[in-house]
């Protein structure tokens, strides 16, 4: 099946001063570049979902989908947006700012999605899950449209309720490293 892959870069970047973190500079190029070199090789389609500076997100040659739900919801305020303009029937996706995101994150999260016969497949290392690189079904949108109206916010919270695989990522810990703030950002290599 074909996937549409939603870069989450809608963020306010309070941990960072206010900036936004998809076009912080990382080893020459904003983190989001990174992220979108990784991605867009495992994906039909990319998506950036951001709300701010959608000029400089639209320089990188994609579609910039801002939420449809105001007030900065959070990233799956992303994910709901990314669903409704996907023109895929699977979407994964992944925060602008782990620039090392796995090269292999479809292939692994799709396997175990087919294998397993759930809606939603969440990556994880150790007891650790990573709820912002799921891959799940654009069928889910209903259901995430209603836990959105309904006030809710955290996505484990969301998946909790559905039929979810997570996925072990444990030779790759490192790939999940994401940058909060500008010390984690000059501490990376």
């Amino acid at each position: 099946m074909k996937i549409t892959g939603i870069v989450l870069a809608g963020g306010l970047g309070r941990r960072m001063g206010g900036a936004d973190k998809g076009l912080i500079p990382f080893q020459g190029k904003p983190l989001v570049a990174h992220v979108l070199e990784r991605l867009r090789p495992q994906a039909d389609e990319i998506l950036l979902n951001a709300n701010r500076e959608l000029n400089a997100y639209a320089a990188f040659g994609y579609r910039v989908i801002p939420d449809a739900i105001g007030g900065f919801a959070g990233p799956l305020a992303g994910l709901h947006a990314g669903m409704m303009a996907a023109t895929h029937e699977l979407v994964v996706t992944a925060p602008c700012d782990s620039p090392f995101l796995p090269r292999d994150l479809v292939a692994r999260l799709s396997a175990a999605l087919h294998t397993q016969n759930t809606d939603l497949a969440v990556a994880k290392t150790g007891d650790q899950p990573h709820p912002v690189f799921c891959l799940c079904r654009r069928a889910l949108l209903p259901d995430l449209t209603r836990f959105l109206q309904n006030g809710g916010r955290k996505i484990d919270a969301w998946y909790a309720a559905l039929d979810t695989v997570e996925v072990a990522f444990d030779d790759e810990t490192e790939a999940f490293a994401n940058i909060n703030t500008l010390e984690e950002l000059s501490c990376l290599k």
